[in-house]
């Protein structure tokens, strides 16, 4: 079992790191907006729809992941305008959202529930100059670290900006975004923009390492992005001078090693969601009854 589990370590690394993505862009609407986007289970098969179909039609894979990307800002853009501008209920923007993003994803990819890339085609971790020239073990492991680095130091360039200070304000105070005279509804628009962006690019860069588009995939991409912020932010809460981004990363990285753990002890893949569930409880519970000793104490 140990052996078995040591031998998926690498792999396990990679994927957390292309799954930081999505983490980091929950982290936007979960700790910094406070707002329960379900969006993000229609605009991570979107960002792998949009991907997808373009390397098919043979588009260059950077470019297909910009398109992908602009495109989950627009879907996330939408969720925001129905909020505030509509007056919708937060947790029913996003169901309204993901619900249509389905459909969606189906007419883009021209009613194909599965599309599969050959391996022929180009995409960011195989067949194009950069990949060629990187260690064919190490290719996904580079190109995915590299990518998730430079997200994470420009997230936390935005963050130090007076946009950023705003947008941390939506989400605790909306007071202070008003006497700032800034229109709090537009903020949120912009963070809803920004983490399905971001959510759309982990999708797109996911399927373009896996080869293979699912329209189900993105079933359950909420509850895999709030596990992986919330074991990120509590485990290294204490720490002195650990950014946000920083925990976030670190966590969507441990949730792959304790899955990958969990099929390494003998649970079948097809209990992932499970596990998944289990694990998100145990994290909510382990904090609820913390916060209860110490209010006890």
């Amino acid at each position: 079992m140990l052996s078995t589990f040591i031998a998926t370590l690498p792999s396990t690394l990679e994927q957390g790191l292309l799954y930081a993505v999505l983490a980091l862009g929950i982290m936007l609407t979960y700790t910094i907006l406070d707002f329960p986007d379900l969006t993000v289970d229609g605009s991570f098969p979107l960002g792998g729809a949009v991907s997808t179909t373009l390397l098919l039609q043979g588009w260059h894979p950077l470019a297909a992941l910009l398109v992908a990307t602009l495109c989950g800002a627009l879907a996330g853009l939408c969720t925001g305008l129905i909020h505030v501008k509509l007056r919708v209920r937060a947790l029913f923007s996003g169901i309204i959202m993901m619900t249509a993003l389905y459909s969606i994803n189906l007419r883009i990819t021209g009613g194909n529930a599965l599309l599969s890339i050959p391996r022929t085609t180009a995409t960011l971790f195989r067949n194009n100059p950069v990949a060629n020239l990187l260690p064919l073990g190490l290719r996904v492991l580079i190109i995915s670290g590299v990518l998730v680095l430079a997200l994470k130091v420009l997230l936390d360039l935005f963050l130090a900006t007076r946009a950023g200070y705003l947008l941390r304000a939506a989400g605790d105070n909306e007071v202070v975004v008003t006497s700032m005279g800034r229109d709090k509804g537009n903020v949120k628009i912009v963070g809803l923009t920004m983490a399905n962006a971001l959510v759309a690019l982990s999708g797109a860069v996911v399927c373009q390492e896996q080869r293979l588009f699912e329209v189900s995939m993105g079933t359950g991409t909420m509850v895999l992005g709030l596990a992986s912020v919330i074991i990120g932010i509590n485990l290294l809460r204490r720490v002195d001078r650990v950014r946000a981004t920083t925990a976030v990363i670190v966590g969507a990285i441990l949730y792959k090693v304790c899955v990958a753990f969990a099929i390494a002890c003998g649970l079948s893949p097809m209990d992932m969601k499970l596990v998944t569930a289990a694990l998100f409880l145990a994290i909510l519970a382990s904090g609820t009854l913390k916060r209860k000793e110490k209010a006890d104490a």
